[in-house]
């Protein structure tokens, strides 16, 4: 039971009043006047027919979760000791001990957004730290955490030691870096306690991050050319059991300026703006150090060292087969790609696999490509975007039943108890007439492609895609793009026009959205049916689809045998837009593991990709060394940070 206090302030008598013969009435009104997290003052006003007595009591409330800093990691020169006490490229040497300090130190981040990111604030705008071991204990001085004559860990005047526990998996990844990281803590004063949990628990979904059960923590993030970040970094998304765990701010991190300013960023889909609006988050986050960010990982290629043309990008989606129609070795008629993992099926849309990705753009080519977190046109052309006048994002006033996008990015039913983002971005409760967003947005191509069978790409087949690709029984691996628009309208050969459901604003809506590609509706089959023809539920089965990939081969190579387990081979396309591949036969060598690099130096394939290739070996080094293969590695979208919670349960 509650504690309560009662103090009466004080009684006025006032004059009376003429009695009725009615029972006197008594009205009680009760205002909250201060709040904490610890009391709540309550004044409370009594008023009958003959008095007023105005009474204030004290209660002792129930103390909510994660409101109590953390005595160590809420200190900021803690937080900036840690950070200058890190040296990020010996961390990277220990996760990539045969890598080359050039690609460490292209690695290395000093934000939430890596260095080449068209959104990266620039080091002029944030705060960095660099290595710098002097600085950080002096910080630490500062602020009274003092290194006794003789002691390993520094302690507070009141003998506190300054020890802190770090989670992170048990990963031997992560296990090499982080026992560095102990190390350059320890030279600091700064004791560290390392817990390597099991994935199971650090990543489940009522323990370890989930539930902010850590007070230093290690995992990665997956950067993308949209920086999101408000489920991160915005005050209202600090998860707590009151909220049922809801946000991803584990680290409990409020800086008001910045969290409004990461909710401008992911509500206006004007590039500049987004760039002044993740510049002043940047300096925020790096003047607050709610997380230690570290390196990107890195994606790692070994090859033919004769190979020609092969380029991949940096900071990209990894189809690094983008332009395979420029790959030759001089004197060879044949690549050969080596691949861990063999497709089930080279229907795109129904499977989630890398390998059957990269056939994919070899076979269909590739709408637009990325590198550095952005992208450039390629089948699609221009991007679609509101600086090149192909999207408008109106202001529509909204009823009840409309078909909307919720505050939570959820398609409904416009209807009263519904959260909503209206057209100024703001979440408001839904009620008719109210204005939100709606992006209307027309795709083009370029002109006079044909698929492999020499038929033209005409508009039916962009309805063709969509009619496929939306229905149930066709087995995709997500709906959500079809559930978010409103309708499309099928202008002509080479171009769409998308409207887009009242509430989406997804940031990267200038890409032509998947479920509408183009399908050769004419496609012949051996059956004797046009593919247009031929129901949903039966796509998966048909073996110029899964197993041969006509549906949309436009790109510059066709499929000429799949032999399971061993091999794809595919030829030119002899009507690809681009000309003629350089190269005539490109095949996909099923490996085993244990054997791939063993057949790159014997010459029997000619690229192992990152797929297969997680670090670069003491064998691929000493074979790079003496110019037998070429290793090449490039940053990958995953980045390692550390959370700080600066508060405890």
């Amino acid at each position: 039971m509650q504690k309560k206090i009662m103090i009466v302030f004080g009684l006025l008598i006032v004059a009376a009043m003429l009695l009725s013969a009615c029972q006197p009435t008594t009205v009680i009104q009760t205002v909250v006047v201060e709040q904490t997290k610890e009391v709540q003052v309550v004044q409370t006003q009594i008023v009958n027919q003959t008095q007023i007595v105005n009474q204030t009591e004290v209660v002792e409330v129930a103390k909510k979760s994660f409101t109590t800093p953390d005595p160590m990691l809420s200190q900021l020169p803690v937080r900036q000791a840690m950070a200058y006490c890190t040296n990020k490229l010996d961390l990277l040497k220990a996760a990539y001990p045969l890598s080359t300090e050039a690609d460490r130190a292209a690695l290395v981040m000093n934000t939430f957004i890596p260095t080449k990111h068209w959104a990266y604030a620039g080091d002029a705008n944030i705060t960095v730290y660099p290595f710098d071991v002097a600085k950080g204990g002096a910080t630490l001085d500062a602020a009274g955490w003092k290194l006794a004559e003789g002691a390993a860990i520094r302690t507070d005047k009141d003998g506190n030691a300054l020890s802190v526990r770090f989670t992170t998996t048990n990963s031997a990844f992560r296990k090499a870096w982080a026992a560095v990281w102990v190390s350059q803590m320890s030279a600091c004063g700064i004791e560290i306690v390392p817990l390597f949990a099991p994935a199971s628990w650090w990543f489940g979904d009522s323990t370890g991050v989930k539930r902010r059960d850590y007070q230093l923590g290690a995992f990665a993030w997956v950067g993308q050319a949209d920086p999101g970040g408000q489920t991160l970094y915005a005050c209202d998304q600090i998860p707590t059991v009151e909220n049922n765990w809801a946000g991803q701010n584990g680290m409990g991190w409020c800086n008001q300026a910045a969290s409004d300013a990461i909710k401008k960023a992911n509500n206006t889909l004007i590039k500049a703006d987004r760039i002044a609006q993740y510049t002043i988050v940047q300096k925020g986050f790096t003047q607050d150090i709610p997380t230690i960010p570290l390196f990107q990982r890195m994606d790692v290629y070994a090859y033919n060292p004769k190979l020609t043309g092969f380029a991949p990008k940096v900071n990209s989606d990894g189809y690094y087969v983008y332009n395979i129609q420029d790959w030759e070795i001089p004197g060879k008629d044949t690549i050969v790609i080596g691949t861990i993992q063999e497709p089930s099926t080279l229907f795109q849309y129904i499977v989630d696999s890398m390998t059957a990705h990269l056939i994919g753009v070899d076979l269909e080519g590739l709408n637009a490509n990325s590198e550095n977190f952005d992208y450039s046109a390629q089948l699609q052309t221009p991007l679609s975007t509101i600086e090149s006048k192909l999207a408008v994002n109106n202001d529509v006033a909204v009823k009840d039943g409309d078909k909307i996008i919720d505050a939570n990015g959820d398609p409904q039913d416009a209807k009263a108890g519904l959260k909503v983002n209206d057209n100024t971005g703001t979440t408001v409760d839904y009620k008719a007439g109210v204005s939100m967003k709606q992006l209307v947005v027309t795709y083009k191509f370029i002109a006079g492609l044909k698929y492999s069978d020499g038929n033209p790409v005409i508009k039916d087949d962009f309805a063709l895609a969509y009619k496929i690709n939306c229905d149930r029984e066709v087995g995709a691996t997500s709906y959500i793009t079809c559930d978010q628009i409103a309708k499309v309208d099928f202008v002509d050969d080479t171009s769409y026009t998308v409207t887009w459901k009242p509430g989406y604003q997804g940031t990267l809506y200038y890409l032509a959205p998947g479920p509408i590609g183009f399908y050769d509706s004419n496609l012949k089959l051996s059956d004797g049916r046009l593919l247009k023809d031929v129901p949903a539920k039966d796509w998966a089965t048909i073996k110029e689809v899964a197993e041969e990939g006509k549906q949309a081969n436009v790109g510059a190579y066709m499929v000429k045998e799949w032999v399971k387990g061993v091999k794809i081979t595919l030829v030119p396309n002899p009507y690809f837009y681009g000309g003629a591949p350089k190269t005539k036969n490109l095949i996909y060598a099923v490996l085993a593991p244990e054997n791939a690099e063993a057949q790159l130096l014997a010459g029997q394939v000619d690229l192992l990709d990152s797929l297969t290739l997680t670090a670069i070996s003491q064998t691929l080094k000493d074979a790079g060394d003496k110019g037998k293969i070429t290793l090449l590695t490039t940053p990958n979208a995953t980045w390692e940070h550390i959370d700080i919670n600066m508060y405890i349960r």
